[in-house]
């Protein structure tokens, strides 16, 4: 199933996108869960019932929110393909590279990135992010897969010149700057993240294309390992890494401005659209 966050008016939702219709479940069922976070795990997602229900909105109509609303912690995967590192000239890491984001960095689909007036280098990165379902410590990879919840879209939207002089997560934390969404996709139809395709449009233009498979440690392996040292809770985010072709190593640097439009569209998931917008 696909399941959404979203805005009616100023009043916050979550709901079953069928098509281009949305069932909202927060209205119906919002004493018990209030968003999609607290159903995670719950009977009420495994109801197959739910998709006959009469929809509430075009999906047109809504303003998206990120899927999970303030996730207890994002976790960010660095230099995950090898193309990646190599175009960045780094070295392939032993074990995965993780970051934190805050939840203030995050925005919905169709929301605006901002970029911040002190810098004009401000990078994309096309990720695929997933969404814990059952929590744990020390998940071995062989059953890691049983505690995903779903998938989404991520753009990590990244101010290199504060990531590099200044410090990794400074440069990744910037409010505004971590497109999620535009849905969670359910691992009922996506069994096998490994045959899901990403790609990155800016202005409609193609900047980076690659099959999750390229990646250096799979959804299982990340999980296993993030796991060995913190403990993992249903509607944590973690984001996967980003292929080659991001803008700071490309001759002369792409960097985004504003009134660009970045794309992230991952097979099977759908298109994260996101304007960028000058901040403060």
């Amino acid at each position: 199933m696909k399941l959404v966050s979203f805005l009616v008016g100023d009043l916050p939702s979550w709901g079953l996108q069928v098509g281009d219709q949305v069932i909202d479940l927060g209205r119906r069922y919002g004493a018990q869960y209030p968003d999609l976070r607290s159903a995670i795990g719950s009977p009420l997602l495994h109801d197959p019932t739910l998709s006959d229900l009469p929809a509430d909105h075009l999906l047109a109509d809504l303003r998206l929110l990120p899927p999970i609303p303030e996730p207890g912690k994002i976790l960010c995967v660095g230099l995950n393909y090898k193309a990646h590192a190599a175009e960045g000239g780094f070295p392939i890491p032993v074990f995965p590279q993780v970051f934190t984001r805050f939840a203030d960095t995050l925005v919905g689909s169709g929301a605006p990135m901002i970029k911040p007036a002190m810098s004009d280098d401000f990078d994309f990165e096309g990720e695929l992010a997933i969404v814990i379902g059952r929590g744990g410590r020390h998940i071995p990879a062989s059953s890691a897969l049983d505690h995903v919840f779903g998938y989404t879209c991520f753009n990590d939207g990244s101010v290199r010149d504060v990531q590099f002089k200044h410090f990794l997560i400074a440069g990744k934390n910037f409010p505004s700057t971590g497109p999620l969404g535009p849905c969670i996709v359910t691992t009922d139809e996506i069994p096998d993240p490994s045959r899901l395709h990403l790609s990155t449009s800016i202005n409609g233009v193609v900047v980076q294309s690659k099959g999750i498979d390229d990646m250096i440690c799979d959804v299982a392996g990340i999980i296993a390992y993030i796991s060995s040292w913190t403990e993992l809770r249903p509607g944590d985010v973690i984001a996967t890494g980003t292929p080659e072709g991001v803008g700071f190593a490309r001759k002369p640097p792409l960097w985004l401005r504003p009134g660009d439009l970045v794309e992230v569209e991952i097979s099977k998931i759908g298109r994260l659209s996101n304007p960028v917008q000058a901040g403060a």
